[in-house]
């Protein structure tokens, strides 16, 4: 049975070096939202939008875990720790971190409108790559876009009624469904605790800790497996 619920968001990536939708200057200021991370976007220009992805993997795979990925995965070593992530890179992944549910889909992998094969992405797609299984130029980055239902909500909530820790590290809290599991999980009597560069508006965590992930994930860690 599940102890702590762990979710991610962009703040423990981007010590990595992986920009966030605010980050001046990045892949997501060059670009608007609805032309990138839609549907409908898609549909547009696929080309576009194949391309802005293709850049994000390759950014990704340049990137290294860092600390707070580290620290996560030395917990789940020890503990029965869920990570739940907002992000779509592989850093929990590469940081010794198993079982981690992507809620937002991953970079490195594809899927086929046509049939729903998921497999292995290549580092450059194109729009018209055809499918391994159906063989029909139908294929997408497997990231779930503004619009669309994000992937294992019901092994979430599953693992929130079982929980006695949920854990929200680096997330603005804005974006839902993630942003209303503090209250799924105070609703279920979770102890609650958010590790954030500030304390997210309006939120009602139990305990707090403020600070880069870098440094207060693996100083709440270690406080944990201290008991």
């Amino acid at each position: 049975m599940t102890e702590i619920v762990i979710l991610t968001g962009a703040g423990i990536s981007a010590e990595s070096g992986l920009g966030t939708f605010r980050d001046e200057g990045g892949l997501w200021a060059q670009h608007r939202i609805e032309d990138v991370a839609t549907p409908e976007g898609f549909a547009r220009n696929p080309q576009l939008v194949t391309d802005f992805y293709n850049a994000r993997r390759a950014q990704a795979r340049e990137a290294a875990p860092n600390a707070a990925h580290l620290a996560l995965a030395k917990l789940q070593a020890a503990r029965d720790v869920l990570i739940v992530t907002q992000n779509v890179d592989d850093l929990h992944r590469r940081g010794g971190a198993e079982g981690v549910l992507h809620m937002h889909g991953r970079l490195d992998r594809a899927f086929c409108t046509s049939c729903d094969h998921h497999f292995d992405a290549p580092l450059v797609m194109a729009p018209d790559d055809p499918c391994p299984a159906c063989r029909q130029p139908t294929t997408r980055p497997d990231i779930v876009w503004f619009g669309e239902i994000p992937h294992h909500m019901a092994r979430i909530e599953r693992a929130l009624s079982e929980a006695s820790i949920f854990v929200s590290i680096g997330t603005s809290g804005n974006v839902y469904p993630a942003a209303g599991f503090v209250q799924a999980a105070q609703a279920y009597g979770l102890h609650t605790v958010e590790l954030n560069m500030e304390p997210t508006q309006g939120s009602v965590f139990a305990e707090r800790h403020v600070g880069p992930a870098t440094e207060v994930v693996p100083a709440w860690v270690d406080q944990v497996l201290r008991g």
